[in-house]
């Protein structure tokens, strides 16, 4: 059935060369959608196009860094030349840091809010016609961090709640269009987002400081997308640590703040003291 659900469909998904974009993109492709890949490493994005086509899917590519508003408006216009409209508007292309702010250099926050934050809002202001017109879908890929602020990635946790407040108003503003609105909060992943996480001085963290073999594996995180989308979820919650934090951020917010302050603590190379 979800196959005939998402047949033709085109959908774009940003931050496709890895992690959850990529399983996402995979998947879309399976279930016979016509994906645009968009990132901002095109030799990997070429690899992956032919890697699909070689599978029989339907796929274009656009080099974009979504932190450019002309490289977001560039996305929009080379998919509706190349496929002539767009049905579906996956945001998930982040990039998340690893600092307490009393050291943290003010350019990662202001990266972070560019490629997390107005990412989502260049893409998805160009696409927006196009999606009211097809009665389609934007997506919002978020984090546990935008339910609760998480100490140590306050960029990136100020990034994420400005991009649920962002979806959220959307939604609303919404309410007797058949745009439709998702937020998707996934748990702690496996995917490359730590290892190209920025630190202080805004230089790469390079390996992550977490096990990854504990983690959701982005093939989750991918079905659980077309899953909401197919049935028009406002909102889907993935995993214990985001399910738990949701519970607790209405109940015993206070008791979250010390759960996060004691898990981030513990982990190697703690920026905390």
């Amino acid at each position: 059935m979800m196959k005939n659900f998402f047949e033709n469909k085109v959908a774009i998904v940003t931050g496709s060369s890895s992690g959850i974009g990529l399983a996402t993109a995979h998947l879309l492709a399976q279930k016979g959608a016509k994906v645009v890949l968009a990132a901002r490493n095109k030799e990997k994005l070429d690899e992956i196009e032919k890697e699909l086509k070689e599978k029989g899917a339907d796929v274009f590519t656009v080099k974009t860094d979504v932190s450019s508003e002309q490289d977001c408006r560039n996305l929009i216009e080379e998919t509706v030349s190349h496929f002539k409209t767009i049905d579906i508007l996956i945001n998930n292309a982040g990039i998340s840091m690893r600092a307490l702010f009393k050291d943290v250099n003010l350019k990662v926050i202001r990266a972070l809010m560019e490629v997390n934050f107005f990412g989502t809002v260049y893409c998805t202001k160009y696409a927006l016609p196009y999606l009211m017109e097809n009665k389609g879908f934007v997506i919002g890929v978020s984090s546990v961090a935008g339910i609760h602020g998480m100490p140590g990635r306050i960029g990136y946790s100020a990034s994420k709640h400005a991009m649920h407040g962002f979806m959220s108003a959307l939604r609303i503003e919404n309410r007797k269009t058949d745009l439709h609105v998702m937020l998707v909060i996934p748990g702690f992943t496996a995917s490359n987002i730590r290892r190209s996480a920025l630190i202080a001085d805004g230089s790469l963290q390079g390996e992550s400081p977490r096990k990854e073999g504990k983690m959701m594996m982005p093939e989750e995180v991918a079905k659980a997308i077309l899953n909401g989308i197919q049935k028009k979820e406002k909102k889907v919650v993935l995993s214990i640590e985001g399910k738990g934090s949701a519970f607790l951020k209405r109940w015993y917010p206070s008791c979250l703040d010390k759960l996060f302050y004691y898990h981030l603590s513990k982990e190697p190379d703690s920026p905390f003291e």
